[in-house]
């Protein structure tokens, strides 16, 4: 009985990772794969996997715009945690990621299509707090809430701030009302958009440290044509003004 029940479970297992590999893996040019992080790209239904046209927001619209106007078929897939879609796309030809911070740190790994979209830096504080900020370096004494794999952690943590991390970037919102850190290293607008989720309102932000842009990162191995192609395309969108006319839908 323990012997069939064993081979049950490993057929099981053995079904439910080749079924998530065929998703990954459909007969199209390109593999895309993006994460929940509204307002750029979220799940319809809320939940940490969708694929298709289960999938909105404004990096996903102008991703799907990019990809028909440069006739290149692709297969979207949103998936959790962020670390793994990075991965995927950093070690699979035909594969890409998005949206992705284009730091120096990232420049040679990927082969970029953008900018889409903004993404500003910032650290919020309640309403009530009495924490200011003139740099950085101010915030080492406090708690720092932010997303585990995410470029602003990852920043925070080469310069030594220490930062307290989640695999919900979403979670920091009640963590900091709940005075479980008193500051949250988040994205400018997506760090509000997931507050107003979670039913929190009012925050306000002490320090804007940075600003990055946020890009579809391609896999090393896609052909320089395709980039190009790709590129192209949202180039012609921006000056169509259709970018700006999709951002609107959201914000």
């Amino acid at each position: 009985m323990l012997k069939r029940l064993r081979f049950a479970l490993a057929s099981a297992s053995l079904l439910f990772v080749s079924a998530v590999h065929a998703a990954d893996n459909p007969n199209t040019d390109m593999v895309l794969l993006t994460e929940n992080f509204p307002p750029y790209n979220m799940a319809k239904n809320g939940k940490n996997f969708a694929q298709g046209e289960n999938i909105d927001g404004i990096a996903t619209d102008i991703v799907r715009e990019i990809f028909k106007r440069a006739d290149i078929t692709y297969s979207l897939t949103l998936r959790f945690p962020w670390e793994r879609v990075y991965k995927l796309a950093l070690e699979n030809p035909g594969y890409g990621a998005f949206v992705m911070a284009r730091l120096p740190d990232r420049e040679k790994l990927f082969k970029w299509v953008g900018p889409i979209g903004p993404d500003d830096w910032i650290m919020l504080a309640k309403a009530d707090s009495k924490i200011t900020l003139q740099s950085l370096d101010d915030a080492r004494k406090y708690k720092i809430g932010a997303y585990k794999g995410d470029a602003i952690a990852t920043t925070l943590a080469k310069q030594g701030l220490k930062p307290v991390v989640v695999l919900r970037d979403q979670d920091n919102a009640k963590k900091l009302v709940n005075g479980q850190i008193d500051l949250w290293a988040t994205g400018d607008p997506a760090g509000r958009y997931l507050a107003r989720q979670e039913g929190v309102i009012g925050l306000k932000t002490v320090l804007r440290f940075n600003s990055a842009e946020l890009y579809l990162a391609l896999n090393k191995d896609v052909p320089d044509e395709t980039v190009a192609k790709l590129q192209a395309a949202l180039d012609q969108m921006r000056q169509e003004g259709k970018v700006d006319e999709i951002m609107s839908k959201y914000l």
